[in-house]
């Protein structure tokens, strides 16, 4: 019995023992202002993995040190300072004009959120309509980039810098199918923004929207990069890879500048999404690397010069059902179909091939391939990189533009470049089957005047201005000796059919 009390008795000392040492312990740190998960190391505190209560499987975890540092701060202060100087306040006048016979006004979406506004609210009799935007100088001699829709349409431009002097600008060229235009005061020795590389922006990334909402000069918003190649924006079927974040942008900073932490430009502010016309969390951005481009063709030729993979395309999940369960790879641009005349078509890509890279950058989607191929001109080679039902493979691609071919597309030099159109001579089979003797085909459609007016690809051009045509050169001709000519009469007036032979007759403005 006394062997084991005194069993009982050790064990109840070394228990004792064992409380005070903790106890102590404890004290000590609580003095130190420490607690015990602070005196480990990330490193020495325990591993594990853990299950959720569902069953599944969970990462690996490790238990965090409660003195991790809190998130540095981003500073914007010498972005901001380094780059408002540069965005300029644009002001556009478009003199009061009679609306034409027949002429139906409509609201483009870009100049309800951006430009001249309030076109619901017309006066009884015509007034100059004004418009307001913002551009980004990029030359210390006066080349200013801005958006299309901020000086399409406008008789007189006024653009006022930062230090409120003001100059009249002129346009030096304009881009629809992207929405960018070059425009140019005469001055000298100008702060301008320096070229970023949009491609490397990331999601989650700080940037900068700066510009003039509401006439409101200089004015610098602050948000992060939502989301990359953002596409099905403007409605109106040009190039979209948007660059989408929630900086604030409101009416007035169309054209403005979106630039990176380190004041570099990294996109054209361009749009918002909105029911009301004002910022309603989100807005979109034209990246530099397609922008910076077209304004470089603009001053260069005075025309964008275009490059085409000649394929139609679009995502993934968009296949057609015959390939949807053999593709094996969810992301990248899924080639629908092939142009009359397809440099792709010709190395030997293949319809049903996904396109996953272009020069090594990885395609994730149609829109990431209109911003690939919109850095380069026609003439340029590149590789593509194809997934054809899980088989790599890799084609090099001469590009050319609309009409087929690599050479330099001139300003108002094609009826196809003008008309946003290419057009091929009917073949024989054609005519037998349509029962003609003459006729052009639109071989394909662009943004552009074909396509406002709705003639679409497979449209058969008979007759123009009385003159029957039957090769593109000939309807080359008749437009090139319009565009030419005095006056502002400067009409097409089209007769046409469809293959399923329903007569269409069309007028197109070329004065507009």
């Amino acid at each position: 019995m006394k062997k084991v009390w005194k069993n009982v008795l050790g064990v109840a000392m070394i228990a004792a023992v064992s409380a005070g040492v903790t106890v102590g312990t404890n004290a000590w740190l609580s003095s130190k202002g420490l607690t015990a998960a602070e005196t480990q190391s990330p490193a020495s505190l325990p591993v594990g993995s853990v299950e959720s209560a569902y069953g599944f499987k969970q990462q690996p975890f490790r238990l965090a040190a409660y003195n991790m540092g809190a998130a540095e701060a981003v500073d914007f202060t010498v972005a901001a300072e380094n780059t408002v100087h540069a965005v300029v306040h644009i002001k556009a006048v478009a003199n009061a004009q009679v609306q034409g016979r027949g002429r139906q006004q409509y609201i483009d979406p870009f100049e309800y959120f951006f430009g001249f506004g309030n076109r619901g609210q017309q006066p009884q009799q015509p007034q100059p309509r004004v418009g307001a935007g913002s551009g980004v100088i990029i030359s210390t001699d006066g080349y200013i980039m801005t958006n299309n829709h901020v000086v399409d349409g406008a008789d007189e431009l006024e653009v006022t810098l930062n230090d409120n002097r003001k100059f009249t600008a002129k346009v030096i060229g304009a881009d629809p199918t992207t929405d960018i235009a070059l425009i140019k005061i005469e001055a000298k020795d100008l702060p301008t923004i320096p070229f970023g590389d949009s491609e490397k922006l990331k999601v989650g990334e700080w940037v900068l929207a700066i510009g003039n909402p509401f006439n409101l000069t200089s004015t610098v918003t602050a948000g992060i990069v939502s989301a990359k190649g953002r596409g099905g924006i403007s409605r109106g079927g040009g190039i979209e890879s948007f660059i989408q974040t929630d900086a604030a942008v409101n009416p007035g900073n169309s054209g403005g500048a979106l630039v990176n932490t380190k004041g570099e430009l990294v996109g054209i502010n361009t749009a918002i999404y909105s029911e009301t016309g004002n910022f309603a969390g989100y807005s979109f951005a034209v990246p530099v690397s397609i922008a910076g481009k077209v304004v470089g063709d603009l001053k260069q030729y005075g025309t964008v010069q275009r490059a085409v993979l000649g394929v139609t395309m679009g995502d993934v999940q968009y296949a057609s059902d015959e390939d949807k369960d053999k593709l094996k790879v969810l992301e990248g641009a899924y080639v629908s179909g092939f142009a009359e005349r397809s440099s792709a078509k010709e190395v030997g890509i293949e319809k049903g091939d996904v396109i996953t890279e272009v020069n090594g950058v990885k395609i994730k989607s149609g829109s990431s391939l209109q911003e690939q191929i919109s850095k380069y001109r026609p003439g340029d080679k590149v590789k593509v990189t194809v997934d054809r039902y899980g088989t790599t493979k890799t084609f090099t691609v001469e590009l050319r533009n609309m009409q087929g071919n690599t050479e330099v597309v001139k300003k108002n030099g094609s009826a196809s470049e003008v008309l946003g159109a290419a057009f091929n001579k009917l073949s024989d089979k054609q005519k037998q089957q349509l029962g003609l003797s003459y006729g052009i085909e639109v071989a394909g459609v662009s943004s552009g005047k074909i396509k406002d007016i709705g003639i679409t690809k497979g449209y058969i051009i008979l007759v123009v201005n009385e003159h029957p045509v039957s090769t593109p050169d000939e309807f080359e001709q008749i437009v090139e000796k319009l565009l030419k000519g005095g006056g502002d009469d400067k009409v097409l007036f089209i007769k046409g059919l469809y293959p399923n032979g329903r007569t269409k007759y069309y007028a197109i403005d070329l004065s507009e």
